[in-house]
This record gives structure tokens, C-alpha cells and sequence, in this order.
């Protein structure tokens, strides 16, 4: 690393002593806030951004994490931020951007788009939406394209066919349903790219919460269908830029 080189130098040259050395190096992985330890060194090791889960943090916690991250990332995400949230941070982050739809905030977003084809996005019914949101918004953080087919899901089985050429262009393809979470197998089977299947809490009382779009997308037919967790457009995003890079 660069910068324990850099330290390295200054010891040599006593401008630092054994001590001193060492609290510089330890704070290139960590930085200790006390209600929180921070992974500083996490962008180095995975070549993306930091993510910050904001759900059960308070107001301050997330002023203290993102202060600390913002003039050592190039990029800082945010998830499952409310607006009430939001509301009570911006003044002091005014680079920011927040979307209310997927709840990402975005700090020091990276501006640049990487020319390896594009994501597609796949939501069967408007109440999926929001997780269908926070997946394309993730993939476009980390600077690739992502294209949206919106309500599309299998209860009117020819809006997802015109746009089928295109879904199979994708290099990878995200599908994001509630209710029984079919989408997934029609998708899976009709395209030769890895698809990654997000359950979504949406539907009536046998919905279970999302478990039975869960238990379907983990028992598809389908081949080349891996599926994340209820609700998880992140994880579906961030997974799908790992395999576009």
C-alpha cells in the first residue's frame, strides 16, 4: 500500500516516530467513533465504495460515520435511509444525493460510466418498485448502465415479451416480484445470462412476508438463477456489478 510506504518514509526520515507510525497505519484500516468501529480499508480490499446501512442508526451515528468517510472515499452509499433522516442531514452534506423512492443517499457519487454493456432490471408490478429502485440506483452508483422494465410481471404475460430482445441483450439480469415470485422461472427461461432473483415483501396474507417468492425463486427450474434475500435490491445490485466487472 502507497500510503504504509508513505509512513514508512517518514519514520526513516524521523519525521515520525515508532508510535506515532503505528496510529497511522492502524488508522488506514479502522477509525473508532465508540458507537461505531469503521471499515476504512473496505474500498481498498473489494474495489467499491463503501456502504453504510442507515435502518436502527440514529441521526448522529450517521453524521459521525459519514464525516469520517467523506474526505477518504471517493464515493460513500448509504441504504434504507427515511427521509425524516435525510431531512435532519443534508445541510451538512450538501454534495449528497437522496432518492426517496429506493431510500439510497449518495455522497461524492462517482461520475463515470464504464462502457461493459448494461444491467437490466426486471419488476413485475409497481409495488415492487421501491426494491427494484435501490437495485438500478446501486448498479448506476458504481458506474454501470442500468435499464428498467417496470411492471412487467406474469399476470400480463405480454408486457414482459415486447421488451424480451432487450432483457436478453443485458449481461446480467435482475428480477424483482412479490406475490408467488413466478417472474424468476419465465425470466430464467427465456434469457442465457446470469439472473439474480429478489424476493419482495409484496402480496396478500400467503405471501408470507416475501417467503413464498423466496421458496419459488430458490425452487426455480430455471438454470443460472441465484437468489438473494427478501427485500435485498442492494445485494442484487451490488452482486450484478461484481459480475459485470
Amino acid at each position: 500500500m502507497k500510503k504504509i510506504e508513505e509512513i514508512l518514509e517518514k519514520v526513516k526520515s524521523g519525521e515520525l516516530d515508532i508510535e506515532q507510525a503505528s496510529e497511522n497505519v492502524e488508522a488506514l484500516f479502522f477509525k473508532d467513533l465508540g458507537h461505531t468501529v469503521i471499515d476504512m480499508d473496505r474500498e481498498r480490499r473489494t474495489r467499491q465504495a463503501e456502504v453504510i446501512y442507515c435502518a436502527g442508526k440514529t441521526v448522529e451515528q450517521i453524521k459521525d460515520i459519514l464525516s469520517a468517510h467523506e474526505l477518504e472515499q471517493n464515493g460513500v452509499l448509504c441504504t434504507r435511509m427515511s427521509n425524516e433522516i435525510y431531512e435532519q442531514i443534508k445541510e451538512h452534506f450538501p454534495a449528497g444525493e437522496y432518492d426517496s423512492v429506493s431510500r439510497l443517499f449518495m455522497l461524492q457519487k462517482k461520475q463515470r460510466f464504464l462502457n461493459r454493456g448494461y444491467i437490466a432490471v426486471v419488476s413485475a408490478g409497481t409495488s415492487d418498485k421501491p426494491v427494484a429502485e435501490e437495485a438500478a440506483q446501486t448498479i448506476e452508483f458504481y458506474g454501470h448502465e442500468a435499464r428498467r422494465f417496470n411492471d412487467v410481471g406474469v399476470a400480463g404475460l405480454h408486457r414482459l415479451l415486447r421488451h424480451i430482445d432487450e432483457i436478453r441483450g443485458a449481461n446480467v439480469i435482475i428480477t424483482v416480484a412479490g406475490m408467488e415470485g413466478a417472474l424468476t422461472s419465465v425470466v430464467g427461461g427465456l434469457v442465457g445470462v446470469p439472473v439474480i432473483a429478489v424476493p419482495t415483501s409484496v402480496g396478500y396474507g400467503a405471501s408470507f412476508h416475501g417467503f413464498t417468492a423466496l421458496l419459488s425463486m430458490l425452487n426455480s427450474c430455471a438454470s443460472g438463477v441465484s437468489v438473494v434475500n427478501i427485500d435485498n435490491g442492494f445485494g442484487a445490485g451490488y452482486l450484478s456489478v461484481m459480475i459485470n466487472n
